[in-house]
Order: C-alpha cells, then structure tokens, then sequence
C-alpha cells in the first residue's frame, strides 16, 4: 500500500468494531434462545462439534488464544458440564478436550442462533464480496499472524 496514511487506520478500527458488533449480537441471539455460553467460548464449541477430543494446544492455536485464556475458558466449560478432559495417553503433559453429552446436545440450537446472526450481517453481501473479504482478511493474518 504505497499511499498508506491515517485513514487507512480505519480498516483497524472497522474490523475492531465488526468483531465487537458480532460478539454482541451473538450474546444476544443465545441469551434470547436460553443458550448459556459465551461467543467465545461459542468459538470452543463449534470447533468441538467438528473435532471432538482434540488436545487443548490445538484449540489455542485454532483460536489464536494463549493458554491461559484458553484454561479459563475450558475450566468455565467444565464447569457448565459442556466439556470434559482427559490426559493424553500419547503425551501425558496434554489434555484432550471432549464434549460431554450436554455439549453434544446443545449444537443444533446453538448453531442455529449464531446462523441467525450470520445470515444477519451478511445481509446485501454477495458471494463474491465475501470470498474477496475471506482472502483479503487471510492474507492480513498471513502477513502479520
């Protein structure tokens, strides 16, 4: 970007702002459905649902959480009877994170809210101004990730 100025600031400000909107819709739509999970810990889940019994590493990486966070995430979650961890019997330092039966349970309204919320935001968007936006936001996490 050979022209970069202050104003191109503003794409740092958008994606903050897009995020926050989101998180908070998202907070919203499960509350309003009776889903007791954070849009964080929503992000644990719905990789959960894909993936289940994976170590604790490979959702901080996915996620792009530390460790920290991502302990007190799991802890939460365990605490919500949503996930339960077991030590790696191939690396006994490692857990690996599986769903419960109530986590298991609760992916079809959960993923049914937080589809609402997409299919809102991405109202008026074609699919070509999306696959623009999936390239453009990949190569930005490319480039400084």
């Amino acid at each position: 970007m050979e022209n970069f100025n202050n104003l191109d600031l503003l794409f740092v400000i958008l994606t903050g702002k897009v995020s926050l909107v989101i998180n908070r819709a998202l907070t919203r739509s499960f509350k309003a459905a009776g889903i007791d999970i954070t849009p964080e810990q929503f992000t644990v889940m719905a990789y959960l649902w894909r993936n289940d019994g994976i170590t604790q590493q490979e959702i901080c990486t996915v996620t792009n959480k530390d460790k920290t966070s991502m302990t007190r995430l799991i802890d939460n979650l365990e605490k919500q009877n949503l996930v339960f961890r077991i030590v790696d019997r191939a690396d006994r330092r490692s857990n690996l994170i599986h769903l419960t039966q109530n986590g298991k349970n609760m992916k079809v309204k959960t993923s049914e809210a937080a589809l609402l919320i997409t299919k809102q935001a991405l109202n008026g968007v074609s699919n070509e101004q999306l696959d623009t936006c999936r390239v453009v936001l990949k190569t930005v996490l490319t480039n400084i990730g």
